[in-house]
């Protein structure tokens, strides 16, 4: 392949190599000799403050001091000599201790600066410097000064050629970088591929899945991303071929639903027959109360102006009836767009609920309903006002005892869940499957009283459908709660939000 990774991923580990390589060559001719010479500095401001602590405490002539000197000056190879104030001979390192009691009083009573002498550091007792020995044409690293009682010392250390040093290490380093090289080139080619190798059976595997081969499954072993890789395409294979198989299913139930087509023209009867049932009882009583106007049953002001109230609260059920069941229609026959809207369905609510109030106030109900931020939702925001209106003009008529009406808001995972709940009488239980049907009235007679169709639930169910959302009811020993589900949208704007639960 022209981009394989197996070239890429062992080119990358290559000049890794190489690269760390180079970095320490360049390490080496740079910093090398400084961080030797600056460790040599630190060895005799070691020997320095041991000796000088010693000779403030009087343990200069002990034997434990004694002991504990000779083993810093051999681990670190110092030459060292002592003298007292009258330039007298205390301690020393070695039998040549004349030239380095020679060599202190030079530094002693030196005046100029020595071309061959380069400065590390000076104290205000003490000098630390590098210097070429004129005898034995040898650079030191020397420490000379006075101790706090006045003493003379001079410490010297043998600085090694340590250019000659980098100059080897450099030539070792360059030898086992070529060795590495080959090694690491021979390495990352067999590492990339054991790592290419599964990839490219994963590769195999998905274009025969392109072919609706799902035969194929991913066979390794090990732990790494690409084993999880290859574990995901096997479920995902099993999960196309199961979908692939799911959707022959749904073409054979297509060729079911065209069988129920006689089905559904029993069903069109049966509404029809249930529209004539419900128009029957308002049309007798429009007849019955005109003909008795025509007929001047009563004469008085106040008894026509009571059958003229029968007769246009009638006409107005018969419409409102009406208007429902084309609503419903058009739902359930596809023929009404459902547009989905991110729109605030707090906002929604609560106008709702204050346009309500009056008739709340008339029936003494108390509506209650927390401060819930800003909520937003994909629906149709007109036909999920018409659900919640059903929800709570059923709430109003049926709300007993306390006269509570509770809405409430409840965030899930991807939906919020909208219930209202009415203080009453619980719904029957071989009610409850059957309140979503079209004309199924509870109690025929509150129905009614409040002028309902028994249509409402059905409209709600339709549009409920239509949007693929939940709906629901829930019987309280004290009442009854009806909730529907909405999806949740992200807030165009940053928004305050928290957590609701109820």
């Amino acid at each position: 392949m022209k981009y394989s990774i197996k070239k890429q991923f062992a080119g990358v580990i290559c000049l890794l190599i190489i690269g760390t390589i180079v970095l320490c060559l360049f390490m080496n001719n740079t910093l090398l000799e400084t961080y030797y010479i600056n460790n040599k500095k630190n060895v005799l401001m070691y020997a320095y403050h041991y000796i000088n602590t010693a000779s403030n405490e009087g343990k200069l002539s002990t034997e434990t001091f004694d002991i504990e000197f000779q083993k810093i000056i051999g681990k670190y190879n110092i030459s060292f000599i002592l003298l007292d104030d009258e330039t007298k001979t205390l301690m020393a390192s070695a039998k040549d201790y004349e030239i380095l009691s020679r060599q202190l009083l030079n530094n002693l009573f030196e005046n100029e600066e020595q071309s061959d002498i380069r400065m590390l550091e000076k104290g205000d007792n003490y000098e630390i410097r590098i210097m070429l020995d004129d005898w034995t044409k040898t650079e030191f690293v020397e420490m000379w000064g006075v101790l706090d009682n006045g003493n003379l010392f001079l410490f010297r250390n043998p600085l090694e050629s340590i250019k000659e040093s980098v100059k080897l290490a450099n030539r070792f380093l360059a030898y086992v970088g070529i060795f590495a090289s080959v090694l690491s080139v021979l390495v990352a080619f067999w590492v990339s591929g054991k790592i290419a190798r599964p990839i490219m059976e994963l590769t195999q595997i998905s274009e025969r899945m392109l072919h609706l081969d799902f035969e194929a499954k991913y066979s390794g072993r090990s732990r790494t991303e690409i084993a999880l890789l290859g574990q995901n395409i096997n479920k995902l294979s099993g999960i196309l071929e199961k979908t692939i198989s799911e959707l022959k299913s749904a073409n054979n139930e297509l060729q079911r639903d065209i069988e129920k087509k006689n089905e559904i023209d029993e069903m069109r009867k049966e509404f029809l027959s249930n529209v004539s049932h419900e128009l029957k009882t308002p049309i007798a009583l429009i007849q019955g109360y005109a003909e008795g106007l025509k007929e001047g049953i009563s004469d008085d002001v106040e008894s026509r102006e009571f059958y003229c109230d029968v007769i246009m609260d009638e006409a107005a059920k018969m419409n409102t009836m009406v208007k429902k069941l084309l609503t419903l229609n058009q739902i359930e026959f596809g023929k009404e767009t459902i547009m989905m809207e991110r729109f605030d369905i707090v906002a929604l609510i609560r106008n709702y609920i204050q346009s309500s109030e009056i008739l709340t106030r008339q029936k003494e109900i108390s509506v209650r309903m927390e401060d819930y931020p800003s909520i937003y939702v994909w629906a149709d925001e007109f036909k999920t006002e018409e659900v919640f209106m059903n929800y709570f003009s059923n709430a109003i008529h049926y709300a007993l005892r306390e006269k509570v009406i509770d809405v409430r808001l409840r965030m899930q995972k991807n939906t919020v869940r909208i219930s209202v709940f009415n203080t009453g009488n619980p719904i029957p239980e071989e009610s409850l499957d059957h309140i979503w049907e079209k004309f199924y009235k509870v109690d025929k007679a509150r129905t009614r009283e409040y002028g309902g169709s028994g249509i409402g639930l059905s409209i709600v169910k339709a549009i409920m459908e239509s949007m693929n959302q939940g709906y629901g009811v829930v019987n309280y020993d004290n009442g009854v709660e009806f909730w529907y589900e909405l999806e949740l949208a992200a807030p165009l704007e940053k928004e305050p939000s928290r957590l609701m639960n109820a």
